[in-house]
Protein backbone atom coordinates (compact mmCIF):
# COMPACT_ATOMS: atom_id res chain seq x y z
CA UNK A 1 0.00 0.00 0.00
CA UNK A 2 0.98 3.60 -1.01
CA UNK A 3 1.81 6.12 1.62
CA UNK A 4 0.28 9.02 -0.52
CA UNK A 5 -0.19 12.26 1.39
CA UNK A 6 -4.50 13.51 1.16
CA UNK A 7 -6.78 15.61 3.02
CA UNK A 8 -9.08 14.37 5.05
CA UNK A 9 -7.40 10.53 4.95
CA UNK A 10 -7.85 9.99 8.80
CA UNK A 11 -11.38 8.33 8.02
CA UNK A 12 -10.00 6.51 4.51
CA UNK A 13 -7.00 5.05 6.45
CA UNK A 14 -9.23 3.95 8.83
CA UNK A 15 -11.13 1.73 7.17
CA UNK A 16 -8.19 0.61 4.74
CA UNK A 17 -6.56 -0.35 8.35
CA UNK A 18 -9.63 -2.32 9.10
CA UNK A 19 -9.82 -4.18 5.81
CA UNK A 20 -5.86 -5.05 6.95
CA UNK A 21 -6.58 -6.11 9.89
CA UNK A 22 -9.36 -8.44 8.51
CA UNK A 23 -6.92 -9.57 5.86
CA UNK A 24 -4.34 -10.59 8.86
CA UNK A 25 -6.94 -12.58 10.87
CA UNK A 26 -7.94 -14.51 7.34
CA UNK A 27 -3.86 -15.02 7.21
CA UNK A 28 -3.79 -16.62 11.05
CA UNK A 29 -7.28 -18.86 10.41
CA UNK A 30 -7.16 -19.50 6.88
CA UNK A 31 -3.36 -19.22 5.52
CA UNK A 32 -3.77 -21.36 2.57
CA UNK A 33 -6.83 -19.18 1.64
CA UNK A 34 -4.83 -15.64 2.27
CA UNK A 35 -1.84 -17.02 0.28
CA UNK A 36 -4.27 -18.31 -2.87
CA UNK A 37 -5.66 -14.65 -2.62
CA UNK A 38 -2.43 -12.91 -2.23
CA UNK A 39 -0.85 -14.67 -4.96
CA UNK A 40 -3.61 -14.65 -7.12
CA UNK A 41 -4.01 -10.79 -7.08
CA UNK A 42 -0.72 -9.88 -6.97
CA UNK A 43 -0.58 -11.56 -10.22
CA UNK A 44 -3.54 -9.91 -11.69
CA UNK A 45 -2.38 -6.35 -11.22
CA UNK A 46 1.33 -7.06 -12.39
CA UNK A 47 2.26 -5.42 -15.37
CA UNK A 48 1.76 -7.56 -18.17
CA UNK A 49 -0.20 -6.59 -21.45
CA UNK A 50 -1.62 -3.56 -19.74
CA UNK A 51 0.88 -1.80 -17.34
CA UNK A 52 -0.15 -2.14 -13.38
CA UNK A 53 -1.43 1.85 -14.00
CA UNK A 54 -4.26 0.52 -15.45
CA UNK A 55 -5.10 -1.96 -13.88
CA UNK A 56 -5.44 0.11 -10.85
CA UNK A 57 -7.63 2.31 -12.69
CA UNK A 58 -9.91 -0.86 -13.72
CA UNK A 59 -9.96 -2.36 -10.28
CA UNK A 60 -11.02 2.04 -9.36
CA UNK A 61 -13.70 2.09 -11.76
CA UNK A 62 -15.08 -1.31 -10.65
CA UNK A 63 -15.16 -0.33 -6.96
CA UNK A 64 -17.17 2.52 -8.01
CA UNK A 65 -19.59 0.12 -9.83
CA UNK A 66 -19.94 -2.37 -6.84
CA UNK A 67 -19.95 0.49 -4.85
CA UNK A 68 -17.12 -0.08 -2.57
CA UNK A 69 -16.00 2.23 -0.10
CA UNK A 70 -13.14 0.49 0.94
CA UNK A 71 -12.54 -0.59 -2.56
CA UNK A 72 -12.59 2.66 -3.55
CA UNK A 73 -10.15 4.08 -1.19
CA UNK A 74 -7.55 1.73 -2.08
CA UNK A 75 -7.56 1.43 -5.61
CA UNK A 76 -7.13 5.43 -5.37
CA UNK A 77 -4.42 5.16 -3.46
CA UNK A 78 -2.62 2.09 -5.55
CA UNK A 79 -3.32 4.24 -8.66
CA UNK A 80 -1.40 6.87 -7.43
CA UNK A 81 1.50 5.17 -6.75
CA UNK A 82 1.70 3.40 -9.68
CA UNK A 83 1.77 6.64 -11.07
CA UNK A 84 -1.78 7.71 -11.98
CA UNK A 85 -2.40 11.45 -11.99
CA UNK A 86 -5.43 13.24 -10.55
CA UNK A 87 -6.87 13.67 -14.17
CA UNK A 88 -6.73 9.97 -15.09
CA UNK A 89 -8.50 8.97 -11.66
CA UNK A 90 -10.90 11.60 -12.61
CA UNK A 91 -12.00 10.09 -16.12
CA UNK A 92 -11.98 6.89 -14.29
CA UNK A 93 -14.56 8.14 -12.29
CA UNK A 94 -16.16 9.33 -15.42
CA UNK A 95 -16.19 6.10 -17.31
CA UNK A 96 -17.36 4.59 -14.48
CA UNK A 97 -20.32 6.86 -13.85
CA UNK A 98 -21.10 5.98 -18.15
CA UNK A 99 -21.02 2.55 -17.13
CA UNK A 100 -23.66 3.15 -14.41
CA UNK A 101 -25.57 4.65 -16.08
CA UNK A 102 -25.73 2.82 -19.10
CA UNK A 103 -26.12 -0.29 -17.19
CA UNK A 104 -29.76 1.29 -15.56
CA UNK A 105 -30.52 2.68 -19.48
CA UNK A 106 -29.62 -1.06 -20.88
CA UNK A 107 -32.16 -2.74 -18.45
CA UNK A 108 -34.37 0.23 -18.16
CA UNK A 109 -34.84 0.07 -22.23
CA UNK A 110 -34.73 -4.00 -22.48
CA UNK A 111 -35.76 -5.31 -19.34
CA UNK A 112 -38.46 -2.93 -17.30
CA UNK A 113 -40.12 -2.73 -21.25
CA UNK A 114 -40.65 -6.52 -21.32
CA UNK A 115 -41.82 -6.45 -18.36
CA UNK A 116 -44.28 -3.77 -18.99
CA UNK A 117 -45.54 -6.23 -22.31
CA UNK A 118 -45.94 -8.90 -20.10
CA UNK A 119 -42.82 -10.58 -21.83
CA UNK A 120 -40.72 -11.17 -18.77
CA UNK A 121 -38.26 -14.12 -18.98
Amino acid sequence: MSSVTHAGGGAMDAKIGAYKTGISQLQEQLPSVADAYHQFTGECFKDGALPGKTKQLIALGMGLFANNEVCTFYHVQEALSAGANAEEIRETVAVAAAIGGGHAMSQGVTRVEQALQGVVH
